[in-house]
């Protein structure tokens, strides 16, 4: 799995799990020295494709949260949807420390389990839709 795929479980996560969890690794996290670059709201523009001529727009903006910190040498970074900042910050914490040596089989054991829960929550939600789906003959 990649570094941008992780990210993505992780922000698809609960956040309350994404949070307890880095409680438990936090006391060995503050042995490297944790440095907050960034932790803040803000707006940003969410594009879209129109689908018929595949020009791209603009949607609306959106609020999100956004963590960058450093972590020993490692650094992290985040943006998520939505104003939780301990959220964004304990995401942030998890990539940097998916890139030490120490920490990267269990967070990818976490980040693995969440993908397999979140799998099978997209199957369901597709099995659900496809049910909808209406089949019309055109003359």
């Amino acid at each position: 799995m990649t570094r941008m795929e992780a990210l993505n479980v992780l922000n698809r996560t609960d956040a309350n799990d994404v949070k307890i969890y880095v409680e438990h690794l936090l006391p060995r996290l503050e042995t490297l020295g944790i440095t907050v670059l960034k932790n803040r709201t803000g707006l940003i523009m969410l594009p879209a494709v129109d689908n018929v001529q595949g020009t791209r727009f603009h949607l609306g903006e959106v609020l999100v949260s956004e963590a960058h910190v450093k972590l020993g040498d490692a650094e992290g970074y985040t943006s998520c949807l939505g104003r939780d900042l301990e959220q964004a910050l304990a995401i942030a914490l998890l990539d940097a420390a998916s890139t030490l040596p120490d920490f990267a089989d269990e967070i990818i054991m976490f980040v693995d389990q969440h993908k397999v829960k979140q799998d099978e929550a997209d199957s369901v939600l597709h099995q659900k839709i496809e049910e909808t789906r209406v089949h019309m003959e055109t003359f």
